[in-house]
């Protein structure tokens, strides 16, 4: 290794080296090897002594000046250490581990002044620590993949058990709509039959063709005012069933309430009544207001039917739309239909309790983005909202524009996060639920997925009574930081 500004590389002396809490401890050797290894290199005021993401080369420790840590958070840089205490180190901190990963600068390293630092090369640096040190070496190696390894398998569990929750909500959402369907298709069945019947009696009773015509269309307009009738509360729809249930005791038709049950929720009324009584006369009255019943049920029945279908379709299309099924893994994406095809498969745990707010700017355009990873961060925002409210309170989805940046918020109305839960929430494996309800990795996957997948920044903001999760996600394609 070559020094700034000099034709042979600056060494420190062992006794120099002796003096740095770091070597303190080491014998006359192994200062000899560090003295004979490092380079003393001198880095101006200003100028980065190694950037993130770029191949770990060297382990440096600071001898002189103040060094300032940064690291990448989307398009933003973070500060995370200025010190000027001699001994600290950086760089290649991870140099023991060989190529077990990645060897990369886990953070940019700037001098704030004038700084000199004792280059080690890495390589070689590893190569002689794991023999002066194999047990500690295998405990590191140890901690390092042990630690890693669990996070896959408790991230693979989370994962699993977040696919158990979606598919029982989802499951329980497509049986009631599937189940209304069977009933009413049961029911269609001995409708149709019965409306056979009747129109046998009719005929029977040799109801001149006229007359036939003349109740035909009626039926046609009564079923045309069944999908424009008005909604009525449970107080008029008594008193309406009461007024033709009177009209239909007064001409002598048996069991009125049945039939008024049925013409009122379709807005037929008493004269709607009386044009079929003018129609086929008193003689046939009653057969035929049990034909038309049956009329009116069937078309019921066949609405309730295409209503029960047009919601299963729905479900299964925001399942499509939650999990990408058939789409790019990374494409063009509609942060709104992420949003809402997650309330979807989370509508199991949406109770009666909850008022869902949608504060969407429909003028937000579409974002470049792994849509499925980012429907993973919608599902542990929203679900730690619900969670938070325990059944009662108010979850608000909030989309916006701020410069060359789309943000979404998960609000919620729940107690809020103490100050000192929340410098944490973002941890893997932090957690404050009881144990066996949660990992800990939901808000670390969140994290990892808008910062290192995206590009963007996710912060959370809380008082009692107002949590927000704040997701900011670039409107233009940023390369993932390596």
């Amino acid at each position: 290794m070559t020094a700034t500004g000099a034709d042979a590389p600056a060494r420190l002396s062992p006794d120099r080296l002796r003096e740095l809490f770091l070597f303190a401890d080491l014998d006359d050797a192994q200062l000899a090897w560090v003295a004979g290894a490092g380079d003393v290199v001198a880095h101006p005021a200003g100028s980065e002594v190694s950037v993130e993401g770029e191949p770990a080369r060297c382990f440096h420790v600071l001898l002189s000046g103040t060094l300032s840590m940064v690291r990448r958070v989307g398009r933003d840089e973070v500060e995370t250490v200025r010190t000027d205490s001699p001994g600290v180190y950086s760089g290649a901190v991870q140099f023991y581990l060989g190529d077990q990963i990645d060897q990369v600068y886990p953070a940019t390293v700037r001098a704030v002044t004038d700084c000199t630092f004792l280059a080690l090369p890495a390589e070689e640096f590893a190569a002689v620590f794991r023999r002066w040190y194999p047990m500690a070496v295998h405990l590191l190696q140890g901690l390092f993949v042990g630690a890693r390894n669990s996070q896959e398998l408790v991230g693979q569990r989370e994962r699993l058990l977040a696919l158990g929750k979606l598919t029982a909500g989802l499951t329980h959402e497509l049986n009631n709509p599937a189940a209304a369907a069977s009933r009413a298709t049961s029911a269609l069945r001995e409708r149709v039959a019965g409306m056979r019947h009747k129109l046998a009696l009719l005929a029977e009773g040799r109801v001149d063709g006229a007359r036939l015509r003349e109740l035909t269309e009626l039926q046609e307009r009564f079923v045309a005012r069944i999908g424009t009738a008005a909604e009525l509360t449970a107080l008029e729809r008594s008193d309406r069933e009461d007024e033709l249930g009177d009209w239909l005791e007064d001409h002598d038709v048996d069991r009125p309430w049945e039939l008024a049950a049925v013409f009122v929720p379709a807005g037929l009324d008493v004269e709607c009544l009386q044009q079929v009584a003018d129609a086929v006369g008193e003689d046939f009255l009653e057969p035929a207001l049990r034909w038309l019943a049956y009329t009116v049920e069937t078309e019921l029945l066949l609405g309730e039917i295409v209503e029960s279908t047009a919601r299963i379709s729905h479900l299964v299309g925001a399942a499509k739309q939650y999990s990408q099924l058939d789409r790019a893994p990374h494409q063009p994406t509609d942060l709104h239909a992420g949003l809402d095809a997650t309330l979807v498969m989370l509508s199991a745990k949406t109770g009666p309790g909850i008022r869902v707010v949608k504060e969407y700017d429909r003028g937000l355009p579409l974002v470049p983005a792994y849509a499925a990873e980012l429907n993973q961060v919608w599902t542990n925002l929203i679900d730690n909202a619900l969670d938070a409210m325990d059944g009662s309170g108010t979850l608000t989805l909030r989309t916006a524009r701020a410069g060359e940046s789309a943000v979404v918020e998960v609000a919620d109305t729940g107690p809020g996060i103490p100050e000192e839960v929340r410098r944490r929430v973002f941890e893997p494996f932090f957690t404050t639920k009881a144990v066996g309800q949660g990992t800990g990795l939901g808000l670390d996957v969140a994290w990892r997925i808008v910062t290192g997948r995206h590009g963007g920044a996710l912060e959370v903001r809380s008082v009692p009574g107002d949590t927000r999760f704040v997701v900011r996600l670039p409107l233009t394609e940023v390369a993932p930081p390596a």
